[in-house]
């Protein structure tokens, strides 16, 4: 849902960073790379009850999430010849292991540590497999059908309640305030959940 008003305020000063990043030896996919063990990090952090820790190892994840797709634009525009898709498909299986990966460890970190259930954390990874599932078979589907929904980024993404930026800031509020991690997670269920169906709803009309 804030996605695009997060990639309007975003939009700019990533591009900025991303010029400063490009240099030789550093490409988009090494930059997913970095989020990838970044984002694993946080959640083996969160595991371990670091919530500090864990909190910046997922903020500075998620920035170089944010930097892979300025910096491979930036080098189309500047003549370097595009990838059939690879960057794309790294990008999106990087979020997806941090996600669930962040997902998991907290939920070990808050179970282990207090009396918290596990079933929110579950539900939480249901919905994101059941919404993850939605999007992407989407994605493929409109392709193949000249159905595209082209906002810049590789995969065509269907809008809903749960985005990226929703997310992030979820995730983040997990390790800020780890006490009430639970019941944070029941909404957040809820949220991605009302996002898949709508992705369904509205992948399956879009297609017809």
């Amino acid at each position: 849902m804030l996605d695009a008003a997060a990639r309007r305020v975003l939009d700019r000063p990533l591009a900025g960073a991303a010029g400063v990043l490009d240099r030789p030896g550093v490409t988009p996919d090494r930059i997913t790379a970095v989020g990838l063990v970044l984002g694993l990090a946080s959640a083996g952090a969160a595991a371990a009850a670091l919530w500090v820790p864990a909190l910046v190892l997922w903020l500075a994840s998620r920035l170089a999430d944010g930097l892979d797709g300025p910096l491979a634009r930036r080098r189309r525009a500047a003549g370097h010849p595009a990838d059939a898709g690879a960057g794309g498909f790294f990008d999106i299986t990087a979020d997806f292991l941090v996600y669930g990966s962040g997902a998991l460890g907290v939920a070990l970190g808050v179970v282990r540590t207090t009396d918290a259930p596990w079933e929110p954390f579950a539900a939480v990874l249901l919905a994101y497999y059941v919404n993850g599932a939605a999007f992407l078979a989407f994605s493929s589907l409109a392709e193949r059908a000249g159905r595209q929904l082209d906002d810049g980024r590789s995969l065509s993404f269907l809008g809903g309640l749960a985005e990226g930026t929703e997310t992030v800031v979820v995730h983040a509020l997990w390790l800020l305030l780890p006490a009430i991690a639970w019941q944070v997670a029941w909404v957040w269920a809820i949220v991605v959940g009302i996002s898949a169906a709508h992705r369904m709803w509205a992948g399956h009309r879009a297609l017809r």
